[in-house]
């Protein structure tokens, strides 16, 4: 069975692209480069959809720019569930994803990401690191958002076991 990718069209025409990474709309309330989604389904829905389903697969077959925004996604949202605990309260969790989310972060094509070997960035423009760089950002704080909205989305108390069982999955083996 092979493993699921990002169903968002891209085309390197119109999209704005960073390297080989594309920089896609989002539905989101935070601030950033991230042009507004035109539907309610967008990238971050995605990555929390297939995050489940995608942790199990170890090898991972890039068909489009958007397949590494996504394995960006499902490798934040493991390292956000490696943070929760399973007796912490909505209001704790939404400090520390918070704080996991505004972290300084390796940004992709700099030397201790983990999967220099998938994302190529030209290290060339300064004013295309930040811009990727600022994407990061909101996309994390976004993505930590909505997580904890799915992940507290029957009791308030508790985080639930069903999305805590996957913090031992490591996709394609890496962490952030």
């Amino acid at each position: 069975m092979p493993a699921y990718h990002s169903t968002f069209p891209v085309d390197p025409q119109h999209d704005r692209m960073v390297g080989n990474i594309v920089l896609l709309p989002l539905n989101t309330k935070f601030r950033g480069p991230a042009y507004q989604a035109n539907s309610d389904y967008d990238i971050i829905d995605e990555s929390l959809d297939l995050f489940r389903a995608n942790s199990f697969f170890k090898n991972f077959e890039i068909k489009s720019p958007a397949d590494r925004v996504l394995i960006y996604g499902i490798l934040f949202v493991n390292d956000c569930l490696a943070h929760l605990r399973p007796n912490v309260s909505y209001n704790e969790a939404v400090k520390t994803l918070t704080n996991v989310a505004l972290d300084d972060f390796a940004v992709p094509g700099t030397p201790g990401f983990p999967l220099n070997n998938v994302f190529t960035v030209p290290l060339q423009s300064h004013s295309e690191m930040e811009l990727l760089k600022s994407y990061i950002q909101q996309f994390r704080q976004e993505l930590a958002s909505r997580l904890l909205e799915r992940v507290y989305k029957d009791s308030k108390e508790a985080p639930s076991k069903f999305w805590l069982a996957f913090t031992r999955r490591r996709f394609m083996n890496k962490s952030l």
